[in-house]
């Protein structure tokens, strides 16, 4: 998932396992290809569901 900025100009906030508790109500589903790649653009990785570590994403 997804969890989007404030508005439609901000950039995202932060990657989530589907299901995740933390995901605030502007999230949106996304495939496991958009998750790595918002990942390697910088986006962060919830620290409470880590889908990085459930994708396998190495940073770097």
């Amino acid at each position: 998932m997804l969890e989007l900025g404030l508005n439609r100009d901000s950039p995202p906030n932060m990657v989530h396992a589907g299901g995740c508790h933390m995901a605030g109500k502007r999230s949106r589903s996304i495939e496991r290809s958009g998750a790595l790649r918002w990942l390697a653009e910088g986006i962060p990785a919830c620290t409470h569901c880590r889908p990085d570590s459930g994708l396998g994403y190495l940073e770097g």
